[in-house]
């Protein structure tokens, strides 16, 4: 009724007559009552779904209930109990719901009508039993496959919904028990279901031998996509199982089902070669049955555009065949003639697939052509090192040293290996330092927004270009000319196969020979310079610069070894620099800084050096780009400075450098100050605080790649930067004192808090880069305790910049025990007023609360015994702090306050006042770290927290302490024998107050398992894990974070792996002396 009388005045509204608004105002009304009562409703549920004992009215419900919605009401509350809460429930309880939920699926799957129509409702169920087997089978629960087996065999649908769960184990066994179970249970359900296997397969073997009913034998196959990752394979090779698989291949019906349990088998590995014939014949024979679907020839690209979701799927599903089963056994088909040209249109089918234009299927193919060409760069690096110790792959040969034979297997994929460089040509993914794309409408824009997932395709594609051109060079270089001749003579110019093109020669720098990259990047760029000359049109060339500035900047070396061509590359870059379509003028600068980066030494070495050059016409240069574009070059002429070996003439350079450019030289800041000193309000205008913020941000660019140098232009200015410093704040209090907390937002009260905070940043990027500590700390730090420390004590919380908290923090990690005199009154201007600040709430002030704790763990490492002129007062806001940091929910405001507590324990473990402050903080922190360990919001931090605990327990159980943890007064003296007995009372009563669903044995069982284990990190650490999941604090979350410290170590080696590969990380990403050549 409602909906017909809104639609009636709409009509009557298009039809211009008069709307009765009194009726839509009262529809507004009934909507916001409607909202009010499901909200209500909603509450009540909650409520009801958290009481203990509502899950007693769950059978109830189900029997009673004719309402879907309210059956699953009642199914997540009972799964919350058995999740949660099941081994506290009484033995005749939980074989009641036991048998419940049994006797219903039965119900339910025996006859095909209520099965199709309650299908939800069943899978639910379904869900639900499972987790009660997680939890019984198989010690209370031991003829739970039997009996399903047995069940099966009454009835098809019964026995396609017995698939349904036995699917649904396996994976919550196999896939994602971790996390969810403890190490032990994990173990013991796999070997339980191992052992049980063999009735569960003569199921599904007699199913799919007789069964009629495609729905049955469709769930049957994906029932066996289930287990087949990890059964025995006696029961996929010795039995009709594989031959039964292949044989449905052909059939529409199962193809890609069938093609999914296939693809599985073939990932499979076994140690020994028992099973090698199985394999290579599963592949064989594949191949031919593959003839019958997929004819040879076919455009595979063509085919998955025009196909249906099926074909689509179908295409999908045979990339993951064919990458699973060379990945596991591509070596198994090389040694024999007669299967190398099925082995060979396997490769030359993915190959295909692999120019299909959907991207995660290409990210499929793309991460097989990785290993595969890494894993046959490899073989070739033993082959050789084996002939020719210390010779790498394709090397440059000389000095009477023979070029090494290629092996066979390099002989046997040649062909497949140049296709699959003309591949990777063809499909190269943008690198991040490319600023100049093609938008949705054609046009060439500059990005506005960085792709993550383009740019871990462009890591991949890169070190997969990269083995194929440290496989055979030759054969890159000459597809790389080949493609840019075709770019000069205008067959295939296209923006995207220019740009393909130059980021794949971009990324294999450093993977040639120098003699052959000399070669190759002279031809390149002579190309690239000559067809800009050639090109007309500003879209043309844009997308032609941004190339030529990507390729040159990726090849230093060559450029350091050849110094004109190091100028002509500059000055047409500063040639870029006046080129004002979008993108170009910033990759200028970001390339030109990259460049000198790795080069600088060459601007200073000639007799007549560049850098004089520059620094003449270094106005003229800089005229067309806007301000942060000249941060950047003003950075780039201060590393040319930084490299000049002499000093003097580094300082007639600097001086040169510090009077250069009219609008943010040392000339321009004498002009503004001059004119201050005659009318203080002229430092008021708009138009001169902009030119005081360029200024510094100019000078803050020197800085960070002058260092120690740039003291000169530093003093220059500083006293001055002072006191601007000092009246930009003053007249920031006034402003919003007489306008209140809303003036601290208006766009001059904004700009002037930038000048404050860019002279924060200057002087603490000077102190991070600066050599002479004496210096900084005679000259620098005493001027600016006023200015600076002062004026932060001094102001109203929203005009306190968070950069004086980091700046503080900077000095002391610098000067280190140089600053202890100076620590009282750092404490008494920033310490109570900021912790006012923000710990009202976890929101406001949000960069106030890294660098606080920053500074606070600065002072913890350096002046320490700082902390010991507390008073007790004092030291406890100092502790309540530390401890509100690492309860924070932003993980860098938590990490740094984990950290910062760990370092502070460490400390006061060997200070004189050990016993004093843990007998007053120790139980405390083993509350609150226990409290953010079993926080799902807290799980980055699980290593921090183990360590913590570890040296907690370490030292109740050590004779560091020697004076009891517990209250004497209270208890005695002969309370407890030790401190480690007090301890572990303390943490069970503890763990077992917090956690009713554990009992008090489980409680006991883990914190006596945690003293056993503290000397051991990793056992400790696994430990910790299977308490998390037993307690159920972490349960069906992602626990990736509890692994991360694993993770790192991983990486950590693949950056090993990456460095002996040459041209693997980039030269620009390598960390060298950069001498140059």
């Amino acid at each position: 009724m409602l909906r017909i009388q809104l639609t009636s005045q709409r009509e009557d509204f298009d039809r211009g007559s008069r709307t009765d608004w009194k009726l839509i105002s009262s529809n507004d009304v009934l909507w916001e009552v409607y909202v009010l009562m499901r909200s209500a409703a909603e509450r009540v549920l909650r409520q009801l779904q958290e009481h203990p004992d509502s899950w007693t009215r769950v059978v109830s419900i189900l029997q009673n209930s004719a309402n879907t919605n309210t059956k699953f009401f009642a199914l997540q509350v009972l799964e919350g109990v058995i999740k949660y809460r099941w081994n506290a429930l009484p033995v005749e309880q939980r074989e009641g719901i036991k048998n419940f939920i049994s006797d219903l699926i039965v119900m339910l799957s025996r006859d095909e009508t209520s099965f199709r129509r309650e299908r939800l409702y069943v899978n639910k169920l379904n869900v639900i039993l499972v987790q009660v087997v997680k939890h019984e089978w198989p010690h209370r629960w031991p003829r739970f496959i039997p009996d399903l087996v047995a069940a099966s065999k009454s009835s098809e649908t019964l026995c396609e919904n017995c698939m349904v769960i036995l699917k649904l184990l396996s994976e919550e066994v196999f896939d994602f028990s971790r996390g969810e179970m403890t190490q032990q249970k994990i173990k013991e359900l796999k070997n339980s279901l191992n052992s049980e296997f063999q009735l569960i397969h003569e199921l599904c073997l007699y199913v799919l031998a007789v069964s009629t009913r495609p729905e049955l034998t469709r769930e049957t196959l994906s029932t066996l996509h289930a287990f087949l990752s990890w059964i025995p394979l006696g029961y996929i090779f010795e039995s009709t199982l594989l031959e039964t698989l292949l044989n449905l291949f052909p059939s529409a019906a199962y193809r890609n089902l069938a093609l999914k349990c296939l693809t599985e088998v073939a990932s499979l590995t076994c140690n020994g070669d028992f099973y090698n014939q199985h394999f290579v014949k599963l592949y064989t024979v594949f191949m031919v049955q593959l003839q019958m679907v997929l004819p040879r020839g076919t455009a595979l690209a063509t085919a998955y555009e025009k196909g249906s979701d099926e074909d689509q799927a179908f295409i999908q599903n045979l990339a993951l065949f064919f990458t699973a089963y060379f990945k596991a056994h591509i070596t198994l088909l090389e040694p024999y003639v007669e299967n190398r040209e099925a082995l060979l249109a396997g490769l030359d089918c993915l190959i295909d697939i692999s120019y299909v234009e959907e991207t995660e299927l290409f990210k499929v193919c793309l991460d097989y052509w990785n290993f595969f060409v890494g894993d046959l760069y490899q073989s070739e690096c033993s082959m050789i090192d084996s002939a020719v110790p210390g010779l790498r792959v394709n090397a440059p040969i000389g000095d009477g040293v023979a070029a090494p034979v290629p092996s066979a297997r390099k002989e046997l994929y040649k062909v497949p290996l140049s296709k699959l460089r003309l591949l990777m040509i063809s499909r190269m993914a943008k690198p991040e330092e490319v600023l100049i794309v093609e938008d949705e409408d054609g046009n060439i824009v500059r990005e506005t927004m960085k792709d993550n997932d383009v740019l871990v395709q462009y890591k991949i594609m890169r070190e997969t270009l990269i083995y194929l051109s440290n496989l055979d060079h030759a054969d890159t270089e000459e597809q790389m000319i080949s493609k840019l001749a075709l770019q000069l003579n205008g067959k295939e110019w296209s923006w995207n196969n220019l740009n393909t093109l130059c980021w794949a020669i971009g990324s294999i720098s450093g993977s040639m020979g120098e003699d052959q990259e000399n070669r190759f990047l002279v031809h390149v760029i002579r190309d690239l310079l000559n067809l800009c000359e050639m090109t007309r049109g500003k879209d043309h060339k844009a997308v032609i610069a941004s190339n030529i500035m990507y390729v040159v900047g990726q090849y230093p070396r060559f450029l350091r070894a050849h110094w004109k061509f190091l100028k002509t590359v500059v000055t047409k870059l500063f040639e870029f620099m006046h080129e004002t379509h979008p993108g170009v003028q910033d990759m200028a600068c970001d390339t030109f800084l990259k460049i000198v980066q790795k080069c600088k030494r060459k601007f200073v070495q000639e007799s007549e050096p560049f850098i004089s050059e520059l620094l003449k016409a270094l106005s003229t240069t800089i005229l067309d780009l806007q301000n942060h574009q000249i941060h950047t070059f003003y950075e780039a002429v201060g590393y040319m400075i930084q490299a000049e070996t002499d000093p003097q003439k580094r300082e007639e350079l600097n001086a040169e450098h510090a009077y250069c450019g009219p609008v943010c030289g040392y000339q321009r800041w004498s002009e503004i100050i001059n004119q201050a000193r005659t009318s203080v309000d002229f430092l008021k205008s708009p138009e001169v605080v902009r030119a005081i913020l360029n200024i510094l941000q100019t000078n803050t660019s020197a800085a960070s790649s002058l260092g120690q140098p740039f003291l000169s232009q530093l003093s220059l200015i500083y006293l001055d930067m002072l006191n601007v410093y000092r009246m930009y704040s003053e007249l920031i209090s006034s402003t919003i004192a007489e306008g209140g907390p809303y003036a601290s937002r208006s766009s001059f009260v904004k700009l002037l808090r930038s000048v404050k905070k860019e002279t924060l940043r200057l002087i603490e990027t000077f102190v991070d880069k600066a050599d002479d500590v004496g210096l900084i700390a005679k000259q620098f730090v005493p001027a600016m305790m006023d200015p600076i420390l002062g004026d932060y004590a001094r102001n109203v919380a929203d005009a306190r910049e968070s950069e004086v908290l980091s700046l503080f923090a900077c000095i002391i990690n610098k000067l280190k025990g140089a600053m202890l005199e100076e620590i009282p009154r750092v404490f008494k201007a920033v310490f109570e007023c900021t912790l006012d600040m923000i710990t009202k709430n976890f929101e406001d002030y949000p960069e106030h609360r890294l660098k606080f704790f920053s500074l606070l763990r600065a002072i913890s490492n350096h002046c320490f015994t700082a902390l010991f002129t507390l008073s007790s007062q004092q030291l406890k806001l100092v502790m309540d702090s530390i401890v509100w940091a690492f309860r924070h929910t932003e993980r860098n405001v938590a990490e740094t306050g984990l950290n910062l507590l760990l370092e502070l324990l460490s400390n006061f473990q060997t200070s004189e006042f050990a016993n004093q402050f843990h007998q007053t903080y120790f139980l405390m922190i083993v509350q609150e770290i226990f409290a953010v360990l079993t926080d799902t919001f807290h799980k980055p931090g699980f290593k921090l927290h183990t360590l913590i605990l570890q040296h907690l327990f370490c030292l109740a159980d050590s004779e560091v302490l020697t004076q009891p943890l517990w209250d004497v007064s209270a208890l005695g003296i002969g309370a407890y024998p030790n401190n480690a007995a007090f301890v572990k009372d303390y943490t069970i009563k503890l763990l077992t107050t917090s956690f009713r669903n554990m009992t008090a044995a489980e409680v006991t069982m883990f914190v006596n398992g945690a003293f056993e284990a503290k000397q051991d990190l990793a056992t400790f650490k696994v430990h910790l894990r299977d308490f998390l999941v037993q307690s159920k604090a972490f349960s069906s979350q992602d626990n990736k974070e509890l692994y991360a410290e694993e993770a790192a170590a991983q990486r950590e080696v693949e950056r090993q792996r990456m460095l002996s590969i040459p041209g693997l990380i980039a030269p620009n990403e390598l960390q060298d002396d950069m001498t140059d050549l």
